[in-house]
Order: structure tokens, then C-alpha cells, then sequence
């Protein structure tokens, strides 16, 4: 891997909720200074991110029903939608993680394949956020079984934002495991990718992810990962 190769496996993730316009701005610019693959950005970003962006070769993502996935699947759809014809060129949608949880695999099954059907049609690509911290090996192996059968473009372990209560009552959130990685790769065929977001802050971080089987990453720490491969000698 060079230094370009790795920054093209980055969704530079602009999805603070105290994040201004102007932080999505100065963003965008790291973005396009490190040739990352996409920002990824909430909707309403979607116009000023593509205006920054303009002519650049950076993607803009935008996430959907996020973090918690428990929009009705027809504001799914319709949010899915108005961002690629707004200007998003990928999607990243949370599931229900509650129908997951209940084993309504066909309520899933159906609104995953509604927003992929429609993310697609206008020229998109989607990925698919399980959300991990909160689900068994039992139900990520059925879920990457679903998105496969589809198939959409990614799979993807976490928003970022899945916090669960630890014994000591606070709250944490995992993100991307080794663990998960692998199972995830395990159970999908190639063609469908693997996109680790989560607690990835550091170069050694990003690369133990790319072993297990991502083949995208999510961070928002992407310049000093970047910054420390240079260091290391990546060119």
C-alpha cells in the first residue's frame, strides 16, 4: 500500500452533531489536501460538501436514519433518495436494529432492498450499517447474508455512535472489532465490501482493520492516520 492507495480507502466522517458549516468546510479541505474517497456528511450537507468539493474526485456520503436506524422504511427511502439526487454519491443506512434484535428478518430483509432499490436507480451506492456494540454473532452473520443476497455495495459494522451501558454504568462503544471484521468477511462474497468505522483513530488501527477485511474505512481522525503513514515512510 502507498500513501494514496490508503487515503482512497477513507470516508472522512463529518457526523458530530456540534459540527458548524464552517467545520464542514475546513473538513471538505482535508479531504481533498489527503485525495481521501469520500466525506461523509449529514443530508442537509450534502450542497454545501459538493460545493466545496467541486472538481476534486472526493465522493460525498451521506448517512441515513442516523444513528439509530428507527425511521419508517418509507422515510428511509425518501431521505435515501433526496440525498443522491442531491449530490451523494454513496449511502450509509442503519438498519433496524430492533427488528434485527427480534429476528424480523423479512421487515429488514424488505427495507434494506426498498433503499438499495431506489439508492441505485439514481446512479448510488449503498452500505448498510449493522450497528455491532448492540447485536450476537448470530445476528451480523444473518444480516451480511441478507445484504449479500441484495446485494448492495457495503456492508458496515457502526455508526460511531452505538454507546452501551458497561457494568460499571457507563456507556462505550467497541465500533469495528477484529472479531466482527473477520465474521463479516467470512460471511460475504468479495463483491460486496467491507466498510470498519468505529473507533479506528490511529494508522495501526486502520491497518489491523484492513487484515481482518475491510476494504473501507470510517474515521474522522483521518489526518493524523494519514500524517503517521507518512512518517513511516508511505509515499
Amino acid at each position: 500500500m502507498n500513501l494514496r492507495s490508503l487515503a482512497g480507502m477513507i470516508d472522512h466522517a463529518l457526523l458530530h452533531p456540534t459540527l458548524t458549516d464552517k467545520d464542514i468546510v475546513a473538513g471538505c479541505r482535508l479531504a481533498k489536501k489527503w485525495h481521501v474517497a469520500t466525506v461523509c456528511v449529514k443530508s442537509y450537507a450534502i450542497p454545501l460538501a459538493c460545493k466545496a468539493l467541486k472538481g476534486s474526485g472526493v465522493g460525498v456520503c451521506s448517512v441515513i436514519s442516523f444513528p439509530h436506524g428507527n425511521s419508517a422504511t418509507l422515510i428511509k427511502t425518501m431521505e435515501a433518495e433526496s440525498a443522491v439526487c442531491a449530490g451523494a454519491s454513496e449511502i450509509d443506512m442503519v438498519i433496524n436494529i430492533g427488528k434485527a434484535l427480534a429476528g424480523d428478518w423479512k421487515y429488514v430483509s424488505r427495507e434494506i432492498r426498498a433503499v438499495n432499490r431506489v439508492v441505485v436507480r439514481n446512479g448510488g451506492i449503498l452500505k448498510v450499517i449493522f450497528e455491532n456494540d448492540y447485536l450476537e454473532d448470530r445476528h451480523i452473520v444473518r444480516l451480511c447474508e441478507i445484504c449479500s443476497s441484495i446485494p448492495v455495495a457495503f456492508v458496515k459494522t457502526s455508526t460511531g455512535f452505538g454507546f452501551v451501558k458497561q457494568n460499571n454504568g457507563m456507556h462505550a462503544c467497541k465500533g469495528a472489532t477484529e472479531h466482527h471484521l473477520k465474521l463479516m468477511r467470512r460471511h460475504c462474497p468479495l463483491s460486496v465490501g467491507i466498510k470498519a468505522a468505529g473507533g479506528i483513530r490511529t494508522l495501526d488501527e486502520m491497518l489491523a482493520a484492513c487484515n481482518a477485511g475491510a476494504t473501507r474505512i470510517g474515521a474522522s481522525s483521518t489526518e493524523s492516520i494519514l500524517k503517521e503513514a507518512k512518517k513511516r515512510g508511505y509515499k
